[in-house]
């Protein structure tokens, strides 16, 4: 029932079906996406010629209902598909029907309290948004853990769940950034990182923000990802780049190649893993077979990072987001207008729990850069400034913040910055 390659023998017998039973004049049904132009015309042409009323029935469910319910599937459809799915219901031409009957999506919230089985403890991440409509996903990127690792891993994502993030990422780099810490200053690499986090129960969305495409084969990182989606009942996202600090390559013996290069790597490894996450086993995206289990538990989303003229083009045509510096979100939305691609941010603030503090962590922060300076470049205020400037993302169509601070010790900030999520 699942194999999409007998998609032309089962329509050519449902035509059978449909001219069998309207030549006896029979009241007939067609239950398919109906997306198909062609074959909607030939259905309406098949009922005038029997003389019969002609009616469609349109399932007017929103796009988020739909991508929501497309998750929660044994078997989901790809990302692009269901895009353009998506996209021809809006565009659908139903003229010449006698009746159209739109059926909107109208069922009751059910109440926690009578559904079957128990109540979920935490509010699930998709509905993690804040007043603003916004989406925060904590991105961690310095590990000051001390002598016990894993117990201040576990501290911040616990905390990150209490605090209401919709997710938490981590960098994927071999050496720590210059931009961050110093270059001897604990790294972890990130896919066994949030395979720990995985197994804490909470509903934060797990990924990296973001994974180059040179470290790994594309086709590993989707086993990576797979795996941690299964582990972590359907939480994992990837986001992935083409990489840009050649001292972590030569250093670690990764090849290095031209940007060009790196953007048809990109291109490439986002077919490779659509297709090995796809139902069935087949020749798929230049691969001679797609046999990887397990399975995602959902649609892992692909996040894209960057944006230059192809990165955007190429998030445009194949993620399921692209992810900017607050400077470019007017270029990313132009990019993807008209899609369902969403538009997120890496926003580095710096974030006090009143002026005085918000000015003290400036003043531990700067190095040698005047304080006002700083303070502009990475917009220093309290969280009721910070939300201002959130809600005017929002008001632009930013979807998702993924929030890093460079002055992040542990669970305590944390929840310092829980008043942004309100």
């Amino acid at each position: 029932m699942h194999d999409l390659d007998a998609s032309a023998d089962a329509f050519a017998l449902l035509e059978q079906v449909v001219d069998a039973r309207l030549g006896r004049g029979l009241t007939t049904v067609v239950d398919t996406l109906g997306l198909d132009d062609v074959r909607r015309a030939r259905w309406l042409a098949a009922a005038r010629g029997a003389g019969m009323p002609a009616v469609a029935v349109l399932l007017d469910t929103p796009a988020a209902t739909c991508r929501a319910r497309n998750r929660d599937r044994d078997r989901p459809v790809p990302a692009p598909a269901l895009a353009a799915q998506l996209r021809k219901v809006r565009a659908l031409d139903l003229t010449g029907w006698d009746l159209v009957h739109r059926v909107e999506d109208t069922a009751p919230e059910t109440d926690d309290a009578d559904a079957p089985g128990p109540a979920p403890t935490t509010t699930p991440s998709a509905e993690r948004r804040s007043s603003q409509g916004l989406r925060f996903v904590l991105q961690v990127s310095r590990f000051p853990w001390g002598e016990r690792p894993a117990t201040w891993l576990v501290g911040v994502a616990r905390a990150a769940d209490e605090a209401g993030f919709a997710g938490l990422a981590l960098m994927d780099h071999l050496i720590q950034i210059p931009q961050v810490d110093r270059a001897w200053a604990p790294i972890p690499e990130p896919w066994v990182t949030l395979g720990l986090l995985a197994g804490l129960g909470t509903d934060l969305e797990l990924g990296t923000l973001v994974t180059p495409v040179t470290f790994r084969p594309a086709g590993i990182t989707a086993k990576a990802a797979a795996t941690l989606d299964v582990l972590s009942g359907g939480r994992a996202f990837v986001g992935l780049g083409a990489g840009w600090w050649s001292r972590e390559h030569a250093a670690y013996g990764v090849a290095f190649p031209p940007p060009r290069e790196r953007l048809d790597l990109v291109e490439q490894a986002i077919a490779t893993m659509r297709a090995l996450w796809a139902p069935g086993t087949r020749p798929a995206a230049g691969l001679p077979e797609t046999t990887g289990y397990p399975r995602p538990r959902h649609e892992i989303p692909i996040v894209l990072g960057g944006s230059g003229a192809r990165t955007l083009a190429i998030a445009r045509e194949r993620a399921d987001a692209v992810n900017v510096r607050t400077e470019h979100v007017d270029r990313a939305l132009a990019a993807v207008a008209g899609t369902d691609v969403r538009v997120t941010v890496l926003d580095l603030p710096v974030v006090g729990r009143d002026r005085d503090d918000t000015w003290a962590r400036v003043e531990r922060l700067r190095g040698s850069t005047r304080a006002s300076a700083y303070a502009q470049r990475t917009n220093a205020g309290t969280p009721a400034e910070q939300r201002d400037r959130y809600g005017a993302l929002a008001d632009r169509g930013v979807d998702t913040v993924f929030l890093a601070v460079g002055d992040l010790e542990g669970p305590d900030d944390v929840e310092r910055l829980a008043p942004l999520l309100a």
